[in-house]
């Protein structure tokens, strides 16, 4: 249930690209934001003081040395019960053009119906396992100093100021996505989201003249080879013999149309065993035998060259 009326919202996730919207180091005597929903991500580090965060009902009682990330979507209302200290950051996690448009939504502001463009995708959804809003850091020092960057980076204004930013907001999604991945049945950290596999058609098009077993392209993802095959079906929607023949069948069938190479030369050029395989491939996917589709082309002349 996202709460946003009755809309549904489902924003597909661009690339992580970090964009800070507003930073601080927020030193204040005892406050309180009324309750309202995110459409970006706030992260917030308890330096000192001792803070109630209500998430989506929940209420996370937070002292010294605790983060916490707020989602966004979600139902909130802070409240630092002392004085407190408390960096945080307002930001993106995925890219989005509109990104200059969004801003930290205000005190009783729940109902984002009119702004279902700017809402950043949760990474509950992308990544497919929950990150809670009290996180749990396997190296909170590592944590503190790279949002205490950020923040000063984000305040200082130096020439280098918004790359320093956007280092540091890249190396604390990483960390916050490393600390919370489920393991995998042999006790590693599973922290391969399926966008994570973006880099297969160019690596395919890159080694297309090559033999790419499973084990190869399941090695280079860092999985086994049977998660790979189900995280691959599931970004492409077929398995990865499959996308891979489809991929050099398209490659044989624009070099028949364009160049003069012989038949054996684009069998060894996309990848086929030889020319009888390449035959074979070709026939079963494209309804022809090679020969014959190349003569329903227009004349070619010489050899491509790179």
């Amino acid at each position: 249930m996202n709460g946003l009326g009755t809309t549904t919202a489902h924003t597909p996730a661009g690339p992580i690209a970090p964009y800070v919207r507003e930073s601080d180091r927020a030193v204040r005597r005892p406050w309180r934001v009324p309750e309202r929903r995110l459409l970006d991500y706030l992260l917030v580090y308890v330096r000192r003081g001792r803070c109630v965060f209500t998430v989506d009902g929940r209420r996370h009682e937070l002292r010294d040395g605790a983060f916490a990330l707020v989602q966004p979507g979600s139902r909130c209302e802070l409240e630092g019960l002392t004085d407190t200290e408390t960096p945080f950051a307002h930001f993106d996690v995925f890219y989005t053009p509109d990104r200059e448009r969004s801003f930290p939504t205000r005190p009783g502001q729940t109902d984002l119906t009119a702004y279902l463009d700017l809402l950043q995708p949760r990474l509950d959804d992308v990544f497919g396992f929950p990150v809670p809003v009290r996180l749990r850091p396997r190296d909170p020092r590592r944590m503190r100093d790279a949002l205490l960057r950020l923040v000063d980076s984000w305040l200082g204004g130096d020439p280098f100021a918004s790359l320093n930013v956007q280092a540091a907001a890249t190396e604390l999604i990483a960390m916050i996505l490393a600390d919370h991945a489920p393991p995998d049945r042999d006790g590693t950290s599973r922290r391969e989201p399926i966008d994570e596999l973006r880099w297969i058609p160019s690596y395919f098009s890159l080694h297309l003249h090559e033999p790419l077993p499973v084990e190869t392209m399941a090695a280079r993802a860092g999985l086994s080879p049977s998660r790979f095959a189900a995280r691959f079906k599931a970004m492409y929607g077929m398995p990865p013999h499959r996308y891979l023949l489809e991929m050099r069948v398209a490659h044989a069938s624009e070099l028949l149309r364009s160049t003069a190479l012989s038949q054996e030369e684009i069998a060894a050029y996309c990848g086929f065993a030889d020319v009888h395989h390449f035959s074979k491939a070709f026939k079963r996917s494209a309804g022809v035998p090679p020969g014959a589709y190349r003569n329903r082309s227009e004349p070619k002349t010489g050899h491509s060259q790179l």
